[in-house]
């Protein structure tokens, strides 16, 4: 394939913080309309991985590519302009405004033909709370909202670190639910997710990372996935609808191995 068929491309990427490298030579490629589940222990370097494609950490050498385009010394707005929306760990909603409002200041200005209801369609809960402080929405409704920059934006890809974060199991499924649509209606995904299981069953490939180095990128299909819950990430296979977390951590926290 050439760099024209990937809706997102990292080459040879190296980065990391002051003197410590995080990532490895990393390469890592997202197929348009495809789902990459990018999983790894915790410190194997998924966040930075993210933080790299979306410009907010300047790789050391290596490539990034959006569509094609060869973007590696971007600006963050450039990026998101070619096509690449970043849905964050921590959600980045504005609390102290309205839901309509920060469905206003999400939609990009190259992107004004979007319209709240293009949210509101996916995301019905939403649509009683237009005008109610968005920091006074339950978890799952605040991830709502910050997912609907995905739709508001029309991206060739999204990178989402940890969308179930925190979230009870039905909300889970109510989010990946409309992740299944976000792919239906064109975007590409590459998604660093908690309930492995859920993030294994929804993706077309999957890329392993730990200490900064991919050790397995190919089809989900080819991949033992017992195998990789309990030999590479240490979660029990039989267990994996919620979240495992070790001693002294409360149940659905994001300390534990996979996080």
């Amino acid at each position: 394939m050439s760099s024209t068929d990937f809706a997102l491309e990292l080459r040879s990427v190296t980065a990391g913080y002051g003197s410590a490298i995080v990532l490895h030579d990393v390469d890592l490629t997202v197929p348009p309309r495809s789902v990459v589940a990018l999983l790894g222990p915790n410190g194997a370097g998924k966040t930075t991985l993210l933080r790299v494609a979306s410009g907010l950490l300047r790789a050391r050498s290596g490539t990034v590519a959006i569509s094609g385009a060869d973007l590696t010394r971007a600006r963050p707005a450039r990026r998101a302009r070619a096509g690449l929306c970043l849905i964050p760990e921590d959600r980045g909603v504005f609390t102290d405004l309205t839901v309509r409002e920060n469905l206003r200041l999400l939609t990009p200005p190259w992107r004004r033909h979007r319209g709240v209801d293009d949210v509101l369609d996916i995301f019905p809960a939403l649509r009683t709370r237009l005008d109610q402080r968005a920091g006074s929405l339950s978890g799952g409704q605040q991830q709502m909202l910050a997912l609907g920059r995905a739709w508001l934006a029309d991206p060739a890809v999204v990178l989402l670190d940890e969308v179930s974060m925190g979230l009870a199991p039905l909300v889970v499924d109510e989010i990946f639910a409309a992740l299944g649509e976000l792919r239906a209606a064109g975007a590409a995904i590459l998604l660093v997710e908690q309930y492995v299981d859920h993030a294994m069953t929804m993706a077309d490939h999957v890329v392993l990372l730990s200490r900064g180095m991919v050790t397995f990128a190919g089809p989900a299909a080819e991949i033992d996935r017992d195998a990789v819950l309990e030999n590479y990430l240490g979660i029990d296979s039989g267990h994996t609808d919620l979240p495992a977390s070790p001693a002294g951590h409360p149940p659905g926290t994001v300390a534990g191995p996979w996080a």
